[in-house]
């Protein structure tokens, strides 16, 4: 997944400042399973209420779309409206509310943003957040609310596996989900997000943002766990896949509609245009 705007910095990030807790100090955490971040107010449809509820029913809202005769009333009208997911226990900083009250204007500290320097920006259901202390969040959320773990690149030997990519492989066959961050559904960026973090490691949210904070690995160095970058020319980055081997990755493929482990395709080899690698675990 790549948000929509202006083209990218090719100034890497640093690693440790990527991976650092932002300063914003978490006013609220998720008190629901899992909640949408929307880009407004005024965005979730109708066919969007389960999800927006007080007591979101993830699965019911899935189910909705995709009994949706029009694929754009279903996933595919996403985009645009949906930005991430947070999930319980997971903090935020509230910075505004709508006029109601209803909804709350957002910080994500564990999903790192470029520009926005207390996290991923969105809005969520009021419902679905408890205002609370900072002691109240490490309480609620357990050791990660202490902050995302900044590691060093790891040595492992090249011929060892990556442990994400068993933990990527427990989606195979997913449905794509814009903004997806749970395990009934995700997205590409999602995908490396939500297993790095199940290593206690807090990487950026976006495709894009990744690609920025990944030490660089020549074409043809890969190496399994390493990322795949790709972007038509003159845009930035819009998808990512992680390494299984050479010329094979695991990724969460919206043309493919599903989670899959396969070869680079043509049409992937000619819009592949960098390789990454993150904190190890």
């Amino acid at each position: 997944m790549s948000s929509s705007s202006s083209s990218p910095s090719t100034r890497p990030l640093d690693l440790a400042a990527s991976s650092a807790m932002p300063t914003a100090i978490p006013s609220a955490i998720v008190t629901v399973a899992a909640t949408t971040v929307w880009t407004g107010p005024d965005r979730a449809r109708d066919v969007d209420a389960p999800m927006v509820d007080p007591d979101p029913d993830l699965a019911a809202w899935l189910a909705a779309m995709d009994d949706q005769p029009d694929p754009e009333g279903g996933r595919l009208g996403l985009h645009g409206r949906v930005l991430t997911q947070l999930l319980e226990g997971e903090p935020v900083t509230v910075v505004g509310a709508d006029d109601t009250g209803a909804w709350s204007h957002i910080l994500a500290p564990w999903q790192p943003s470029p520009g926005s320097d207390g996290g991923y920006p969105g809005w969520v259901p009021s419902a679905h957040l408890t205002t609370t202390s900072a002691d109240g969040i490490r309480d609620a959320a357990g050791p990660m609310a202490t902050g995302p773990v900044s590691e060093p690149v790891g040595d492992r030997n090249n011929d060892q596996e990556h442990p994400a990519l068993g933990l990527a492989r427990e989606h195979l066959g997913l449905r794509y989900l814009w903004g997806g961050l749970t395990p009934l559904g995700l997205d590409c960026s999602g995908l490396v997000h939500h297993t790095w973090r199940r290593f206690g490691i807090v990487v950026p949210r976006d495709a894009y943002a990744q690609a920025e904070a990944c030490e660089p690995v020549e074409l043809g160095a890969e190496r399994s766990g390493d990322l795949y970058f790709f972007a038509h020319p003159g845009a930035r980055v819009h998808h990512v896949g992680i390494v299984v081997t050479p010329g094979h990755m695991v990724h969460a493929s919206e043309t493919g509609r599903v989670l899959v482990e396969e070869a680079l395709r043509e049409d992937r080899l000619e819009t592949l245009v960098a390789a990454g690698r993150l904190p190890a675990p």
